[in-house]
């Protein structure tokens, strides 16, 4: 139990670290650079998913 309040605690204070970054120009860049990147790799995901998908149906 006191591993999980620590684990809480360490969340709480990142994402409290991570909105003043954001704040600041720097930081605002980084998370919309991090953004596009992650937006980015799950639609190569989908895409993936889908075109595999897409074959196996043919293939029966």
């Amino acid at each position: 139990m006191k591993q999980l309040f620590f684990v809480a605690v360490g969340v709480v204070i990142g994402f409290a670290a991570a909105h003043q970054v954001a704040k600041t120009t720097g930081g605002a860049r980084f998370f919309a650079d991090v953004n596009a990147r992650t937006k980015a790799f799950t639609g190569a995901v989908a895409d993936g998913y889908r075109s595999r998908e897409a074959e196996l149906r043919t293939d029966v």
